[in-house]
């Protein structure tokens, strides 16, 4: 058995480590406790596996959060922080996190136009960026399981308002592997194997 040439990684159609950015948004105590789309065990277990694969990657990741300097928030939560040791978050005031200058100017530092996103809630802070994201040109690939809303209708009606603007969901599962792609590719191997079958 033979694999292909690896594709151009800057190029490719689908992502690689070499041409996404991850953005988490938003994984903060209050966000995470009025999420009632899903178990909130569920949500922050792939919300770690996702930022879990894209530090095994390399990929650039911002993350950002709200009102933290002011007092009225709490810092994102430890079980993502753990995991996110050299990342600095953009602490911001607005709903919007496209409407902050430091978090687009960090999305667009990384000059990659593939923005992979996971933040809290889905209708608001996943949808509001992301939709600003593709009428400048970017990509967006929502992870569908790693993020949720105040309600299940809520979050719902979030990624199919991101689906009707050409939004492409994808699942913590298949980020994973998209970047993996090939068994033969021994760096990230076993990191991946113990991401995706690693007991929650």
């Amino acid at each position: 058995m033979t694999s292909e040439p690896i594709r151009d990684p800057r190029t490719d159609h689908l992502l690689t480590p070499e041409n996404c950015v991850l953005a988490i948004i938003d994984y903060q105590p209050i966000q995470v406790q009025s999420m009632k789309s899903m178990p909130r065990d569920e949500l922050v277990d792939n919300a770690v596996r996702v930022a879990r694969t894209a530090v095994t990657f390399d990929v650039p990741i911002v993350l950002s959060t709200v009102n933290v300097r002011s007092g009225l928030s709490k810092p994102t939560i430890p079980e993502l922080t753990s995991v996110l040791p050299d990342a600095e978050p953009i602490d911001r005031t607005t709903v919007n996190s496209w409407e902050d200058t430091d978090f687009r100017s960090a999305i667009e530092a990384t000059e990659r136009k593939k923005i992979v996103m996971i933040a809290l809630w889905t209708e608001v802070c996943l949808a509001f960026p992301l939709l600003d994201a593709m009428r400048q040109g970017f990509e967006a690939y929502p992870i569908v399981d790693a993020v949720g809303g105040t309600s299940e209708k809520a979050h719902l009606a979030g990624l199919e308002r991101l689906m009707l603007a050409s939004a492409q969901p994808v699942s913590w599962v298949q980020f994973a592997f998209e970047l993996q792609r090939d068994w033969s590719r021994t760096a990230t191997a076993d990191a991946v194997r113990d991401i995706v079958f690693a007991k929650s």
